[in-house]
């Protein structure tokens, strides 16, 4: 027989998407696309009115006697606990009897049609003791609201001495905007009763153990009774990490108390105002530095407006400081976090988690001294960047040992043809035109690993078929990002077979049990390993199985493409299975995955949280109109690091996704509040998400193909899900210049983000009036 020289599909080669074709011509079911069971039912939430307060009384009568109605579920008619927080604080609410957020819910409808529900809903009559309400974080912290959980601090050397004796010294704030996840698909679930305390529920969620723990939580059941399944998400983003617990435990409530299917979809006005969002910040700051640019000390504080409840705002704002650093070595160092209360919905995991915001603290620290200094500020970050004798130790003191920042920028800073390009921009502002144009190149690091030390870990569920097709199980979740099609080819490429013949199954909690979120960009890091170990745990019995019948040694056995080489026969995949299960040999393993090498002390402070560090590099350019304030991203050029790639294709989309996202988070993207409470950026028509004109016009993205990761990942590669978000800061960057050659360059602009062409408009206009310029 010929042999073949390689599989179709292996690991380190482009592959499509499992779903693309699905996704493009609409045939990929998502839970609202799924056949309806007979008798289905629809809740929808009734949500507060006023930002804080007591409800005095609910009359529900009306809502009642609405046609089509079914019923009213409210707090008493919860069997178990009134509480879906992630964290066991029990101040998350499945319906709230003290509102603590406009928005918030407080009863549900359950009715025959989804539009009679919602129609339903409309019509009760709430009588609330309005209470004082503090949205804004500056304003709740003034009022001495408290906070929701316990803040971190960072501390290395004595950072308040270095101030002190620094030759220069700038002290100033930002404001970080928030961002909401708007993911394609909305919120929803779909649960289905069954015999004695059993549920099956449909989730669009993250972390469907989650799901499973809360449902068994609210209707006082223990999770093996609840089951949890997800097939797919029409986006995630981190918004269906812990906010998809509430509408899957109001979907079981219903589901139980009624006997039939109920399935729950918020409108995206509604989604908008119930569900978290990315934390805002107030960053003040502290930075002692020399003539030449090199940062001696620095005094940093992360205000976050948290909302109303902890959700995940510890861990969210422990990351924060976790990357306040981004790439540069800080001698004396102190961070600290204040995730404070607030009335409005509350905040939750978003693409980063947190990282984002303290980068963007990090960057503005570097452009004041670069503003200060009069001086490139990509100059000010390659003096900072960690590397050299005693400058590789993080705020945290991990030390950073894979560091290759300095290679990624010079690599990038010439493809991109940086200096030409700036020097180009600086004579052009020259010339005092309506348009004014900016450049900067600004570099990521970013840790891989939960901070959460028992979050990472795996189990994946693997079976071979008796014609050689291979079934797989495992506990992460597919919400676009390609995470299925990859660790299929970790199971390709371990038993050298054709990525055809690899079937991905729907994750589901009866499989694989105790699954982690799919989040921290650990996806395919913590699955493909627990894949990986299933299919050994097959292959050594194989192996095994071939020495005994054949009488060869296990070296003279070897898995080839499509074939297994027993000596010197060659036997087809299929047929070697096939004779393995007529010996009996077991052809299904759960196999198991935890993260080596990691380990955090919160009190102290100290650990080394990540196993290791994604790095990369973005230079972008933008033009900008004085006389609007309206902008445009001319060219972006992105060196990434993947290490060695599972998927170049795959990691690429990611990369130019992230970047556009983040670009949005820090230029269009505003979330408001009016002086009721009310979130009124709750749509399409008042919440600008970046469009496909928006994309920058020139948009070039590499990987670094040298790159490979020194831990023992899976097959070497790195995580690509959040670090390229940060790029963007690249976009905020550039906005910056051009706003300040209004004042030839002198002084610093400080944009708050989102820089919105209003945001920048007024921003030029102040600097041309403080400097007596145009």
């Amino acid at each position: 027989m010929t042999q073949q020289t390689q599989i179709i599909g292996g690991v380190h080669v482009d592959q499509r998407h499992d779903s693309a074709h699905k996704h493009v011509t609409g045939r990929a079911d998502y839970i609202d696309d799924m056949a309806a069971p007979e008798g289905l039912l629809h809740a929808y939430l009734g949500l507060s009115t006023v930002a804080h307060g007591d409800i005095e009384a609910m009359d529900l009568s009306a809502v009642l006697a609405a046609p089509g109605v079914v019923g009213v579920l409210t707090a008493d008619d919860i069997p178990g606990h009134n509480d879906v927080s992630p964290t066991g604080k029990q101040d998350d609410p499945v319906f709230a009897q003290t509102v603590e957020f406009h928005g918030q819910p407080i009863f549900a409808v359950v009715a025959e049609t989804r539009a009679a529900a919602r129609n339903a809903a409309a019509l009760a009559k709430v009588d609330y003791n309005a209470k004082p309400h503090f949205t804004d974080v500056a304003d709740a912290r003034s009022a001495d609201y408290p906070l929701v959980t316990e803040p971190l601090t960072l501390k290395r050397g004595d950072a308040a001495k270095a101030l002190e004796a620094a030759t220069r010294r700038i002290r100033g704030e930002m404001r970080v905007g928030g961002q909401d996840h708007f993911y394609l698909e909305g919120h929803i679930a779909m649960a289905i009763p069954g015999e004695d305390d059993e549920v099956t529920v449909f989730s669009s969620t993250q972390h469907p153990s989650e799901v499973q723990h809360m449902v068994g939580h609210v209707l006082a059941v223990p999770s093996n009774a609840v089951t949890v399944n997800v097939r797919r998400m029409g986006g995630a983003f981190g918004g269906k990490e812990t906010q998809s617990n509430l509408f899957a435990a109001v979907a079981a409530l219903a589901a139980k108390q009624y006997g039939r299917a109920v399935k729950i979809r918020p409108d995206r006005d509604d989604d908008m105002v119930a569900t978290g969002k990315r934390h805002d910040f107030l960053v003040e700051y502290d930075v002692g530095f020399d003539d030449a640019g090199l940062i001696s000390g620095v005094n940093a504080n992360f205000a976050a407006r948290c909302g109303n409840s902890a959700d995940l705002s510890g861990p969210v704002t422990d990351r924060t400081l976790f990357h306040a650093d981004n790439c540069y070595y800080f001698d004396n160092v102190l961070l600290q976090s204040q995730p404070l209360k607030t009335n409005t919905v509350s905040n939750t995991a978003f693409r980063g988690f947190g990282g984002p915001q303290g980068m963007v603290g990090g960057e503005r620290i570097i452009e004041e001294i670069a503003y200060a200094l009069g001086k490139d500020p990509l100059d000010i970050r390659k003096a900072n960047f960690y590397g050299g004798e005693g400058r590789n130790i993080t705020p945290y003191h991990q030390q950073v040992d894979d560091n290759i920042i300095a290679r990624l920028v010079e690599e990038l800073e010439a493809s991109s043809q940086y200096a030409a390009r700036r020097e180009a921009i600086l004579a052009f502002n020259a010339k005092k035109g309506v348009i004014r144009k900016g450049i900067a190149l600004t570099p990521v690091k970013f840790g891989i690993s939960f901070t959460a030390t028992w979050y990472n870990q795996a189990g994946a569920l693997v079976h071979v078929y008796t014609d050689g097709s291979v079934h797989l199980n495992h506990g992460g979740t597919e919400m676009g990002q390609g995470l299925n099609t990859k660790v299929a080819q970790v199971l390709a490429d371990e038993f050298q077979i054709d990525l055809n013949h690899v079937k991905i199954t729907a994750t589901n909690t009866g499989k694989v049990p105790n699954t982690s979120a799919t989040a921290a960009s650990s996806g395919s890091d913590l699955n493909g390993m627990a894949a990986a170990n299933a299919a050994q745990q097959i292959k050594a019995r194989l192996v095994d199985f071939a020495c005994e019948t054949h009488g060869v040694t296990p070296d003279q056995v070897a898995f080839e493409p499509n074939v297994v080489l027993v000596g010197n026969q060659r036997i087809p995949f299929p047929d070697f299975i096939r004779s393995a299960y007529m010996a009996r040999v077991q052809l299904s393993a759960a196999g198991f995955y935890k993260t080596p090498d990691i380990h955090w002390d919160r009190e102290a402070g100290k650990g080394r949280p990540f196993y290791y560090f994604a790095y990369g590099a973005a230079v972008s350019e933008v033009s900008i109109d004085t006389l609007t304030g309206e902008y445009q991203v001319d060219r972006v050029d992105i060196l990434h690091d993947a290490g060695r790639s599972l998927n170049p294709a795959l990691d690429i989309g990611q990369i130019e996704g992230g970047f556009v996202q983040g670009m949005g988070w820090l230029t269009t993207e505003e979330l408001w509040w009016d002086t009721d409470g009310r979130l009124r950026t709750h749509a399409p028509s008042t919440y600008k998400i970046p469009l496909a004109s928006d994309r920058p016009r020139i948009f070039n993205v590499a990987l670094a193909d040298w790159s490979e990761n020194r831990e023992m990942t899976i097959r070497r590669s790195k995580a690509v899900g959040e670090p390229p978000f940060m790029l963007a800061i690249s976009v905020l960057e550039a906005l910056s210049m051009a706003v300040a050659s209004a004042a030839d360059y002198r002084i610093c602009p400080k944009l708050d983000c989102p820089a919105t062409p209003e945001r920048v408009l007024l921003a030029f206009e102040r600097l041309a009036r403080e400097s007596g310029g145009t």
